[in-house]
């Protein structure tokens, strides 16, 4: 990219909304430049419950056409990344003195039937005592029902939907701000600023899609100085999620969902083989100046959950991962944080006929029909050779049919038949059949470099570095990769201290190439 260069479209924001939008956009024929000041989904993107899902719980606020949306956009992601998501069962154990069974079956009966084409088995009654192995739950609940969605790796989402933005001719700036921005000559006059190096550029761009996540009002007002629509700026609550995760808790490839006393929800979610994943929490957050991080309070709740239903209660020592994001929901003046609608909200400022769109809300399900409505909107602004598209072809690696994914793993791990089928398995569940790619001729483990621990080599970071933006350890370790999760403290430190002179040895190597070839502007 230049200092001189135009785009038809400039997103700012490399969460899922904005990654989903540049590779939707760029496929369409648009130019398309994405700016992520920090890492891409690097917030409330990596932060999820990383389910694929309509939301059951949301047609107790009579959300119906979201849910039925979300249904449809699960079928869609199921089969274009079948590498990175698969279908999952919940099993919702009946207790007494809180939802009664007759809501629970309509419930899970509109469920079934509201999103349209469903290939994922219906609901049905269980008996938790002929599971195939212990629930784990209290003897005396005996009672459930059973439901269909699906799991997906969210952070990975984000990074595949880049890929596929960049293979469509997409530039893909990764740490790089907007630092200013005003609309002067018919467009978009903006100044992007690297936050490593602060060096500048100057862009001009047709449109700016806002899709900052929980920093979009701010942006939005920065943008948008003196707002066209008489009701001025959107407004946006932010609410956050907070999980843990702990070791295996029960037996199954099954999750749990599980009723609290207060009308909400709490998931127990097998999770990276050896762990169970708790979500989520729903409280309000008033800014973020330190970040999303969970509370104490967060943390006793999921807790006291979780403990009313098991057989041998957890406490905060058994936690071994905390994570919390933020999610930027429309302010719908509602005062329960359950109850502010997940829908999204899209937000146009035209001044000067020179479009800006906000995006409020949202979940990460319906991302890729969010970029749909985004480009709608933007109709007037744009010419596109192409109307939608996304639902059809695969992301970079999932280039198969979901039916066949244990086959394509048989099929890699027969190629690389002395690699051990565990790591062989893990590699595709991040990359599909880009593992090809990364393992290439290496028919050993010492033929891929170091090995430092859970499943990661050299061979990989290597890998994530050239083609997936990661700058920093914790770039691989907790969103490429969930590695992290598998390593010692010793083994994380080992890594940080390898990735770090890795860089410095980097940067030094930059420099000299530098000075015999000077960068001139």
């Amino acid at each position: 990219m230049t200092n001189t260069a135009t785009y038809d479209l400039l997103i700012i924001g490399g969460g899922i909304n904005g990654a989903g939008i540049a590779r939707d956009a760029a496929g369409r024929g648009l130019s398309v430049a994405l700016c992520e000041q920090n890492d891409f989904a690097g917030a409330t993107s990596s932060a999820s419950t990383k389910l694929i899902h309509g939301g059951l719980r949301y047609l107790e606020y009579y959300e119906f056409r979201l849910v039925s949306e979300a249904l449809a956009e699960r079928e869609h992601l199921l089969d274009i990344a079948p590498h990175i998501s698969w279908p999952l069962r919940f099993i919702m154990p009946h207790v007494k003195g809180l939802r009664p069974r007759w809501m629970i079956r309509l419930g899970l009966w509109l469920y079934d039937h509201i999103g349209g084409r469903i290939s994922l088995p219906h609901s049905q009654a269980v008996d938790l005592n002929r599971l195939p192995a212990s629930s784990g739950l209290r003897h005396d609940i005996a009672r459930g029902f059973a439901y269909s969605d699906a799991w997906v790796d969210d952070a990975r989402l984000v990074i595949l939907n880049l890929l596929s933005a960049q293979e469509h001719g997409a530039d893909i700036l990764a740490r790089t701000r907007l630092a200013a921005a005003e609309r002067a000559d018919g467009a978009w006059r903006c100044v992007l600023e690297n936050t490593l190096t602060h060096a500048q550029q100057t862009v001009t761009a047709r449109a700016i899609v806002n899709a900052t996540g929980p920093w979009v009002a701010t942006m939005d007002r920065l943008l948008n100085p003196a707002p066209k629509s008489a009701s001025g700026h959107a407004a946006v609550k932010l609410v956050r999620g907070s999980h843990i995760v702990v070791p295996r808790l029960f037996a199954g490839e099954h999750a749990y969902i599980l009723q609290n006393d207060d009308r909400r929800i709490v998931f127990m979610i097998p999770y990276e083989e050896r762990y169970t994943l708790i979500g989520t929490t729903d409280v309000p957050q008033e800014n973020m100046d330190k970040g999303a991080r969970i509370s104490a309070d967060e943390e006793a709740y999921l807790l006291r959950a979780v403990n009313a239903y098991l057989e041998k209660p957890i406490a905060g020592g058994d936690i071994v991962w905390r994570y919390a994001g933020v999610r930027p929901l429309f302010d719908d003046e509602s005062d329960n944080p359950s109850a502010v609608t997940r829908d999204y909200t899209l937000v146009l400022q035209d001044e000067q006929n020179i479009p800006c769109v906000s995006i409020y809300g949202g979940k990460i399900t319906t991302y890729r029909r969010l970029a749909e409505s985004v480009l709608d909107k933007l109709a007037p602004w744009t010419s596109t050779r192409r109307g939608s598209w996304t639902k059809q072809e695969p992301l970079p690696g999932g280039n198969f049919k979901r039916a066949d994914r244990a086959k394509e793993v048989t099929r890699l791990q027969e190629k690389f038949g002395k690699l051990a089928p565990r790591f062989l398995g893990q590699l595709f569940s991040r990359h599909g059949l880009n593992a090809y790619n990364i393992l290439r001729e290496a028919q050993t483990h010492e033929e891929l470099g170091r090995d430092f621990g859970g499943g990661l080599t050299q061979r990989e970071v290597d890998y994530l570095v050239l083609h997936e933006w990661a700058h920093s350890a914790d770039d691989i370790l907790w969103r490429r990769t969930k590695c992290g999760l598998h390593m010692s403290e010793q083994q994380r430190s080992a890594f940080a201290e390898y990735f770090a002179a890795r860089g410095t040895r980097a940067a030094a190597d930059g420099a000299a190439d530098r000075t015999q070839h000077p960068i001139t502007n």
